[in-house]
């Protein structure tokens, strides 16, 4: 029952992106409001994990919605807006990947300071609860960070966004299986990466 009234919202808001794209196309700003306020933070998110830096996530995710008002009049709603909007985040995302490697603009260091840094006193007493899941949502996060950037992408919709394997398909231009695979190789690579957290 509670999956059915899931589905059924699911669907609603599909159709209300679909006619807000239309609006956007005839130039309605507020209806270009609200799908910023709907999806800027879906996006946000999946920038600072794919780049590893939550201070350039916004301005990238700025792009990508500038992008979708420049292509409004161009939509065409083959599939769902989200499956439109991650595939320009992915575009703009896998930009910067190339532009980071080509002029070599992150270092180690650089990446510590993005995350907060990973080593800390440990003399001062066991460390409580809270400290602990900090430092394995940091830890998670840098195992993700050094994935090939179509794994990372893969597991940022599906593991953050929730995105069905069909809909990451689509924004990675990817069949399912091979979606699939890429998925159980970045799980395995997560594994080997996070196994001195699972064993404690």
């Amino acid at each position: 029952m509670i999956s059915m009234v899931e589905d059924t919202k699911t669907q609603e808001s599909a159709a209300e992106d679909i006619e807000l794209m239309y609006q956007v196309a005839s130039g309605e700003e507020a209806a270009f409001v609200r799908l910023v306020e709907k999806h800027q933070n879906s996006v946000i998110g999946t920038v600072a994990k794919m780049l590893g830096s939550p201070t350039e996530a916004e301005d990238i995710a700025q792009q990508v919605f500038v992008r979708v008002w420049k292509s409004a009049k161009k939509y065409k709603p083959t599939a769902k807006f989200t499956t439109y909007l991650f595939t320009i985040t992915r575009n703009l995302v896998f930009n910067e990947t190339r532009r980071r490697k080509v002029r070599k603009q992150v270092s180690l260091e650089e990446q510590g300071e993005e995350w907060g840094s990973q080593y800390t006193d440990e003399s001062s007493g066991s460390p409580s609860e809270e400290y602990l899941k900090e430092e394995l949502i940091k830890a998670v996060d840098r195992a993700i960070a050094k994935l090939p950037k179509k794994q990372r992408m893969a597991v940022v919709l599906r593991r953050y966004e929730d995105m069905p394997y069909d809909e990451i398909a689509k924004v990675l231009g990817l069949s399912v299986s091979a979606v699939k695979s890429q998925l159980f190789r970045a799980r395995g690579i997560l594994k080997e990466e996070l196994a001195s957290y699972l064993d404690e």
